[in-house]
């Protein structure tokens, strides 16, 4: 590995943005495959891909972002992905509030909806970041904070 690479991977803001990275791939396949292979409606779909890629980035934030503070007991990893999941829910409130708020609001060129989806996608990864380094990973009752 580079040395680069390391210096990256020695990040957590960058490896939980990779991982998120990786969970918008997942989330939007998923989308695709609900809505145009099996024939849901595209809300049913969206919620069926929102829940998987929440696993997928869980999965991923407990294995590379947060490997040292994620929880090893089932009933710690349980309460663990519940508070991941509460935190994600806040993160993409966030998200859509300020695109919509950006969208509706904001004077031209900052009211392109394009531009405001980056603008939402970081302040939920902010929000998601934060919330997970602080409230969700925690080593469980074994490694304080």
């Amino acid at each position: 590995m580079s040395a680069i690479a390391r210096r990256l991977s020695a990040v957590r803001f960058l490896r939980f943005a990779v991982v998120g990275a990786g969970g918008f791939i997942v989330d939007t396949g998923v989308l695709f495959l609900m809505h145009r292979g099996v024939g849901l409606d595209p809300y049913s779909a969206r919620a069926i891909s929102i829940f998987i890629a929440m696993n997928f980035t869980w999965l991923g934030n407990r294995s590379l972002t947060f490997r040292d503070k994620a929880a090893t007991r089932p009933r710690e990893m349980a309460a663990e992905w519940a508070r991941f999941v509460s935190a994600n829910a806040l993160g993409a409130i966030a998200n859509y509030s300020a695109y919509a708020a950006l969208v509706r609001f904001a004077p031209w060129p900052v009211s392109n909806p394009y531009l405001a989806l980056i603008v939402g996608v970081a302040v939920g990864l902010a929000l998601n970041f934060t919330l997970s380094h602080q409230v969700v990973f925690r080593g469980g009752e074994q490694t304080p904070s």
